[in-house]
């Protein structure tokens, strides 16, 4: 009877010692599950590669030169100036590659900071033409029909363009979603022109029109600063020590002659110091 009395007071004496060493009596299991955050403040930079595709709308872009063309000019009688000359909407896609560098400042889960993004592309833009022509139904001031033809053409090439970002994320292990929002800078080469042809006829048959001298007008503008606002999201990846990768979309509005907006999306590989 003693024997199994002295058994039983050892196996509980080590069960006991085992006890106290087991995690989940002490809160160590809840500590094992706690998730880990890294470290995302600092400085940083990396590169970034990416594909893109650029919108634009030309209506209305040579309005003003148009009118300006023909300011005194007797065929304005038909609102020339006015005519909708069909420059719509045109689309392009181009891939790109740059590069970035920012700052990070965390509060415990919470990151903020501020980023410049730079893309090169071989060309965010596009090119509309168009043609219009009309004989006016009755004598104008002068006493003639005239018969007028418009033609009209817009070009934009944004090759580079640059972002300025406010940017806030959430700590979440090692991945950082975050979004921003900020103003975009750009260099664009824009082409615009315009030539009106006229006509005229004391009696408006058919062959009876002879022409006149041809009214022109153009303006080119290359290595043109355009700018603009920008916004998006984007997740970083803690890869190990300071490098970590980068996924990313970005929407850009270019408020130019020619409004224009871009939409990117991006691959990265950065350091953090």
């Amino acid at each position: 009877m003693r024997r199994l009395l002295l058994a039983a007071m050892m196996f509980g004496a080590v069960t006991g010692a085992h006890a106290a060493d087991l995690p989940v009596l002490r809160g160590g299991f809840t500590e094992g599950l706690a998730r880990p955050t890294t470290n995302w403040e600092g400085f940083y930079i990396g590169g970034q590669a990416g594909y893109g595709s650029s919108d634009e709308n030309f209506s209305g872009t040579n309005a003003n030169m148009l009118s300006a063309l023909l300011d005194h000019n007797v065929i304005q009688q038909m609102d020339v100036a006015n005519w909708n000359l069909g420059l719509g909407k045109q689309s392009q896609r181009s891939p790109a590659y740059g590069g970035f560098v920012g700052y990070n400042v965390q509060f415990d889960d919470v990151v903020v900071g501020a980023e410049m993004s730079y893309m090169h592309a071989n060309n965010f833009g596009g090119t509309s033409i168009a043609t219009k022509e009309l004989v006016s139904g009755t004598k104008l001031s002068d006493s003639m029909f005239h018969d007028v033809r418009v033609d009209s053409g817009a070009a934009i090439e944004i090759t580079d363009l640059a972002t300025f970002r406010a940017r806030a994320g959430y700590a979440w292990g090692c991945f950082l979603p975050y979004m921003f929002g900020g103003f975009a800078l750009g260099n664009a080469n824009i082409t615009r022109f315009v030539t009106v042809s006229d006509a005229i006829s004391a009696t408006g048959a058919p062959g009876s029109f002879t022409s006149l001298m041809p009214l022109s007008a153009s303006d080119v503008l290359h290595n043109h600063l355009v700018y603009g606002y920008s916004g998006g999201l984007g997740v970083d990846v803690s890869l190990m020590a300071g490098l970590f990768m980068r996924a990313e979309w970005e929407y850009s509005r270019i408020t130019s002659t020619v409004d224009t907006n871009i939409n990117t999306v991006r691959v990265g590989v950065g350091y953090k110091f």
